[in-house]
């Protein structure tokens, strides 16, 4: 299912490019809902007030704003209440092959493995790790280009995977990110029919049976290889539909509940606000509202290329 509403943006990097860097320092935050086949690492001081969409996670920016955001992944930031003049902002973005399989497998690049397959769906840092990675970050723009550069870049992604004040943003169901292999045969067959079964009844007693253990015994292995309950598992799974649905369909919020497997409309809407802190309809209009005032056309990119002060391609 493809959204009529997401901008898919067509980034300056070629086949045999290391990454692009754009740093610009701006009075708002124009550019609409988009995503594009690379991924990109972007830090924001001074976007007090601001809200980060990444799929179908909504925040509110601090002081610093440093996320990791996967190929593919919607995402953008809007005005709401940023009241800064002059917000800064570094931009990096990479090709998913940056890294080569076989580096990744050995055993000192598990941690930044890990950040990698997280950023499919959105990592977000805290204040005090955006704090202590800014002058790492401003020393790219400032590093001899070309082979010293990328070295600078692969030093910012290990050091961001070591950081212990990390965040995914983005549910599974929605980011569309597969069942991850490092998961035992038990877990990944169960999450399996969970994905396939989401919308109907999953019961406790048929997914012990998968497993081939009694549902007490299920319950606690289920919850220390994932950190979940079985229940708010399948409710995530759920709300990752139904949200996915919010973002790109023009179905009710009635035909959403029971299409994504809830069986009350009240219950679904308790739920939702529960999990994500708004309502559905909230959500559907929060999602598109950044959309509704950013149209793309040939003023907001002159007004996003503007303040440009530097932007390179290594």
């Amino acid at each position: 299912m493809e959204s009529n509403y997401i901008i898919q943006e067509i980034t300056p990097l070629q086949e045999n490019d290391c990454f692009y860097l754009a740093e610009r320092v701006k009075d708002s935050f124009t550019y609409p809902l988009h995503k594009h086949e690379v991924l990109e690492l972007n830090f924001i001081e001074n976007g007090n007030g601001a809200k980060r969409i990444v799929g179908d996670s909504i925040e509110y920016l601090d002081k610093y704003d440093l996320v990791l955001i996967g190929a593919g992944l919607e995402h953008g930031w809007e005005q709401y209440n940023c009241k800064m003049k002059e917000v800064h902002e570094i931009m990096i973005q990479f090709p998913a092959n940056l890294f080569s399989n076989s580096l990744l497998q050995k055993n000192q690049m598990t941690s930044l493995r890990k950040l990698l397959e997280n950023a499919k769906r959105g990592v977000s840092f805290g204040q005090k790790g955006c704090k202590n990675m800014k002058e790492k970050i401003l020393e790219i723009m400032t590093t001899q280009a070309g082979f010293y550069r990328v070295l600078k870049l692969y030093e910012i992604l290990y050091e961001l995977s070591l950081q212990t004040d990390q965040h995914v943003l983005a549910s599974d169901s929605f980011a569309h990110t597969r069942i991850d292999d490092s998961d035992s045969r038990r877990v990944r067959k169960v999450k399996e029919y969970i994905e396939r079964e989401y919308k109907n009844d999953v019961s406790l007693p048929t997914l012990a049976s998968l497993a081939g253990m009694t549902p007490t015994s299920f319950s606690r292995f289920f919850k220390v290889r994932t950190g979940k309950s079985l229940s708010d598992y399948i409710i995530d799974i759920r709300l990752g539909h139904a949200s996915r649905h919010l973002a790109d369909s023009k179905m009710s919020i009635v035909e959403i509940c029971y299409d994504s497997g809830f069986n009350n409309v009240s219950n679904f809407n308790r739920i939702f606000k529960k999990k994500k802190g708004c309502t559905p309809s909230t959500f559907r209009e929060n999602y598109h509202n950044i959309l509704k005032q950013h149209v793309l056309n040939e003023s907001s990119i002159a007004k996003k290329d503007k303040f440009h002060k530097k932007k390179e391609i290594i």
